[in-house]
């Protein structure tokens, strides 16, 4: 990852983001010379949210295959919520 200081974003703009992900796929915000933030391309961070979503459902299979899951009706479940 190639980082932008926060003097370049506030000079140059937009363009000094774009000029770094040209040959990246994210780019760091340093902010007094550290790392503050992330910035990365909108259809990069639709492919990372995909890939937690898929990981979310892994966990859920997973959890449903060991038995760590309950299956009831919403009333019970607030039944059982108001026992805990």
């Amino acid at each position: 990852m190639s980082p932008i200081s926060a003097n370049d974003l506030k000079t140059k703009g937009v363009s000094a983001i774009e000029f770094a992900l040209s040959t990246s796929t994210e780019v760091v915000v340093q902010v007094r010379g550290k790392d503050k933030f992330v910035v990365m391309n909108l259809s990069h961070y639709h492919y990372l949210r995909e890939c937690e979503l898929d990981a979310a459902l892994a966990q859920t299979r997973a959890d449903l295959a060991a038995g760590r899951a309950v299956q009831e009706s919403p009333e019970a479940h607030l039944a059982r919520l108001d026992a805990m």
